[in-house]
């Protein structure tokens, strides 16, 4: 049987334009595909937002099919982080992180706390890339693009934070504490 991984991470800007995409396995996924599920979460973070406080875990989004769901994360500058799970994702007996703490055959579902580690390692390696005095996000805002009249793409290019999404996708799985 297979344990539960992650398909797909995201960071949505403030102004809902995509920041970064990953897939797992890349090679096997349609990053249009992706892209437009990452989308369809907009709706769902703005209906929740009155009932919801900034820099607060949104829980399951919405389940897309039997295989995929979609989990959210909304910081306090508004910044979106989403993650994809795919429910038949690697097989049970994978390496995972550490201790190989993969969960177990008869797995049934995720917890609301089994996604918070790979939330908050995300979130760590956002204010990293924040604290970076090369990396400008205003260079990132559809907005800030639009009135100096600058076109190109609006992704975070930095390779330590690629690197960081690709290791917490990879090592990620139910009942890992610390990612």
């Amino acid at each position: 049987m297979a344990s539960p991984s992650i398909a797909c991470i995201g960071v949505i800007g403030k102004e809902n334009n995509p920041l970064h995409i990953s897939l797992y396995p890349a090679t096997a996924r349609s990053e249009l595909e992706f892209s437009l599920l990452l989308s369809s979460t907009l709706d769902i973070f703005e209906a929740r937002l009155p009932q919801k406080s900034v820099n607060q875990d949104f829980g399951l989004l919405h389940a897309v099919d039997e295989r995929l769901a979609c989990y959210g994360w909304l910081t306090n500058t508004g910044v979106k982080f989403v993650i994809v799970i795919d429910m038949e994702g690697r097989p049970a007996g994978a390496e995972t992180c550490g201790g190989g703490r993969a969960a177990a055959a008869a797995f049934v579902g995720l917890r609301d706390a089994d996604l918070k580690p790979a939330f908050r390692a995300m979130q760590a390696a956002y204010i990293r890339l924040l604290q970076n005095p090369f990396y400008d996000p205003d260079q990132h805002s559809l907005k800030a693009r639009i009135g100096q009249h600058k076109s190109g793409s609006t992704e975070i290019t930095s390779r330590t934070f690629i690197r960081e999404m690709r290791r917490i996708g990879d090592l990620w799985a139910p009942g890992i504490t610390n990612i």
